[in-house]
């Protein structure tokens, strides 16, 4: 998700001993690479066995945000389409808190690999189908498990958008789990910290009317990054990079969503994916539907100065089906 300015803070030294039993190395020292927003910090050590990226967050349920964001890696890097960070271990911080440590990779803003990126998450969109009626593959990686076709939306574990937790219970209708699970969750925690009347209306008219959106389409099963926006998205020498996901199996079209939300993809990147996705009727009003999302976990991230956009798009959505 997108964060707002930086507020990186100092690692302490009982976190960067715990980091050294760990890891099996002597060598910590910090590179002086770092980086965050207002939800987690990072950097960068040298160890004994090469460079890696911690990152880390004070707060209470840190470590299901950081468990469910190393399960989300090691998912997708199992399709192998997309190049993500290797995740390694994730640890409680002595003084509060979590981190998560995984690879280190010398990123660079996105240009030269945007239509890469986009074909390869196509691909990644279309990885489970490709199992589909194929025995489950055991990956050589000891620690990643067989993979195989997946028939239903959700997650095997809980993971975070920014730091909200994510519903993944599994449901075979997409309809309903986009409903129950995504939005109408945003809206109790709303409801809880700030309680909106008009908000609330809204919802109510457009939940009765969500199964229009989705009229004379197949919806299955994609491997999600979930929260994928500009600033979740680098490259490398070698090829395009996305990191800070939200995985689950959704809709692939809900990938897309936040990426047009706040910039960050060219042209090219959306023409490579849909030359292997191609735009299904209705997909602009869906891709609206998806931001409505965003735009509510926003709200409940930082406050009312995402609230008009979401009444915004709600009001757009109940009109555009009458």
């Amino acid at each position: 998700m997108k964060s707002h300015s930086p507020c990186i803070g100092e690692p302490n030294l009982r976190m960067e001993e715990a980091l050294k039993t760990a890891l099996g190395t002597k060598t910590l020292n910090r590179t002086g690479h770092s980086g965050g927003g207002c939800i987690n910090q990072g950097e960068a050590y040298i160890t004994d066995n090469g460079t890696v990226f911690v990152k880390r967050n004070k707060k209470s349920k840190a470590r299901l945000m950081f468990d469910g964001e190393y399960a989300g890696l090691k998912a997708i890097a199992a399709t192998k389409t997309v190049t993500v960070p290797k995740p390694i271990i994730v640890l409680d911080n002595p003084d509060g808190g979590a981190c998560l440590v995984m690879e280190y990779l010398e990123m660079k803003g996105l240009r030269r690999w945007s239509a890469k990126l986009g074909e390869e998450m196509a691909k990644l969109h279309l990885h489970n189908e490709s199992l589909k009626n194929k025995p489950p593959h055991k990956d050589k990686d000891a620690d990643n498990p067989p993979l195989e076709y997946v028939t239903q939306f959700g997650f095997h574990t809980t993971t975070c958008c920014g730091y909200i937790p994510q519903e993944n219970a599994w449901c075979d209708d997409w309809v309903s789990f986009f409903a129950r699970n995504r939005l109408d969750y945003q809206f109790r925690l709303l409801g809880k910290e700030k309680g909106d009347r008009e908000a609330n209306e809204l919802w109510s008219r457009l939940q009765l009317v969500l199964p229009r959106f989705f009229k004379d389409i197949e919806i299955k099963p994609s491997l999600l990054h979930g929260d994928l926006w500009g600033g979740n998205s680098a490259e490398i020498k070698e090829s395009p990079v996305i990191f800070d996901p939200a995985t689950f199996y959704g809709h692939h079209e809900y990938d897309l969503a936040i990426a047009g939300m706040f910039g960050g993809f060219s042209k090219s990147f959306y023409d490579a994916y849909h030359k292997r996705i191609p735009k299904a009727p209705g997909f602009e009003a869906r891709h609206k539907l998806y931001t409505l999302f965003h735009y509510l976990n926003h709200w409940n991230h930082f406050g009312g100065g995402y609230r008009g956009s979401s009444i915004s798009v709600m009001h757009s959505l109940l009109k555009s089906v009458g």
